[in-house]
């Protein structure tokens, strides 16, 4: 049950109905908690019992930890990247063609499918472990308040990720008057607009970066896809959070922005304040600062940089080129550091340089994102090998330019264009802007397609 399937819409109209009715008002947490479970029920009925130990075990953890810290923090850690090391990595020790003798709970537990939404919800609940745990707090909070946390359904399978400082305080009874409608539907229809129009138009073309597709692509259009596939996976996750943000608003909780037009990025490290901000605020949160952060001199705050970024390549997937996706990532904020760190430029050339700086990031940003699109590390290497090489293969498929450019249009507009003529005409044209954004969703949507961050 996706966001923009029709099932879902019906979900979210039951629910809000039943929400802010009178007599459910003392019961809205347990609602939210029932319907989440409804909503990840509905494609994985299998994991729910998973999902539960997962929730239930933090909670014992965290009232555990609220006594004694020291010892039961790090045990409530380590539960949950057990939890995420076995059900993603398992298979990076294990091979499954010998492990996988048909009897015995080992098996039953090596078959599971990879829950859906795993890589957010453990980092939930270890945010939920520190934030909560932190100080000289004494009272922990009840377990529906932790479960409706975890697995709020518009933030479940793929995020923004919260952490529990910035969402506990938001459980309260919730009142229909005070639900944000005009902010809410703008979130909603834009998220929708992006993946149904761009992401998922987008989506039919970047398909031949696959193997063995991408051997009948000219080696022109293989440049075209990378670029394509750059936009693609923007307005895909862009167009998945801002939903989520809107859902959030409408039964009173506001989630974290997750995307601030990454793509004018003049620096890598500003491209990482930019893109996917609720994971870099989580790994900075959780995993650089603890390291040490730049506390411990330039060569420890170089290895703590390549630490966090080939770790969070990792999260992504259990795959040589997510890791190498990291470690590049690492790699480039790295020198960006040792090479521009302590450069002062003088403000008279900002404007020819900031414009040169941000073709460069987004450059090397899309290029790396060939071993995000391609698991297999083997097949990144060959499709950027194909970049460089002419295709001679008589059976070419040929990409069409004037559709990619009318697809990757709205992308484009909403980063290059002046923020001052949106501000300045923003009032009278908004009514037609969204209007337009609502026909081309319906009229020239693309075949429907699984969100790209649904298989972390």
């Amino acid at each position: 049950m996706t966001f923009t399937s029709w099932q879902f819409g019906i979900f979210v109209a039951v629910v809000f109905a039943l929400y802010y009715s009178p007599s459910i008002r003392p019961f809205q947490v347990h609602l939210l908690v029932l319907s989440s479970l409804f909503f990840y029920g509905y494609g994985q009925p299998e994991m729910l019992p998973m999902l539960a130990v997962a929730v239930l075990g933090t909670y014992v953890f965290l009232i555990l930890a609220f006594k004694e810290r020291r010892i039961w923090l790090p045990a409530g850690i380590a539960f949950n990247l057990g939890l995420l090391a076995f059900f993603k990595y398992k298979f990076l020790f294990v091979d499954p063609g010998t492990a996988l003798t048909g009897f015995g709970v080992a098996d039953f537990l090596l078959r599971l499918p990879l829950p859906i939404g795993i890589s957010f919800f453990v980092f939930h609940n270890i945010s939920l472990l520190v934030d909560l745990t932190k100080g000289n707090a004494k009272d922990h909070p009840d377990l529906s308040s932790v479960f409706l946390y975890i697995i709020f359904f518009p933030q479940l399978v793929s995020g923004p990720i919260t952490q529990a400082a910035n969402f506990m305080p938001q459980i309260k009874p919730k009142l229909l008057g005070d639900v944000p409608l005009v902010e809410a539907a703008k979130w909603v229809l834009t998220g929708s607009f992006f993946k149904l129009y761009v992401a998922n138009n987008l989506n039919e073309m970047t398909a031949y970066m696959d193997f063995p597709l991408f051997e009948t692509v000219r080696t022109q259009d293989k440049w075209l896809l990378v670029f394509l596939y750059s936009y693609q996976i923007y307005a895909d996750f862009f167009g998945y959070t801002a939903i989520a943000i809107g859902l959030g608003l409408l039964f009173g909780y506001r989630l974290p922005v997750n995307f601030n037009l990454p793509y004018v990025s003049a620096s890598f490290s500003e491209f990482w304040t930019r893109w996917h901000m609720s994971l870099s605020s989580w790994l900075r949160t959780y995993l650089y600062i603890p390291l040490g952060g730049n506390r411990h001199g330039t060569a420890r705050t170089y290895l703590n940089v390549m630490i966090v970024m080939g770790l969070g390549g990792l999260w992504h997937g259990a795959g040589l080129s997510y890791l190498a996706w990291g470690t590049m990532h690492g790699i480039l904020l790295v020198l960006e550091r040792a090479i521009f760190g302590s450069v002062d430029l003088n403000p008279r050339w900002e404007a020819i340089v900031r414009p040169a700086r941000i073709s460069i990031v987004f450059f090397c940003v899309s290029m790396l994102w060939i071993f995000f699109k391609l698991p297999n590390l083997d097949h990144a290497l060959a499709f950027l090998s194909g970049m460089f090489t002419v295709n001679i293969n008589p059976n070419q498929a040929k990409l069409f330019n004037s559709l990619a450019l009318l697809y990757s249009l709205p992308m484009i507009i909403q980063h290059l264009a002046p923020r001052s003529l949106f501000e300045t005409s923003r009032r009278k044209a908004e009514p037609y802007l969204y209007g337009l954004m609502t026909a081309l969703m319906f009229v020239e949507a693309g075949p429907s397609t699984s969100f790209i961050y649904f298989q972390f």
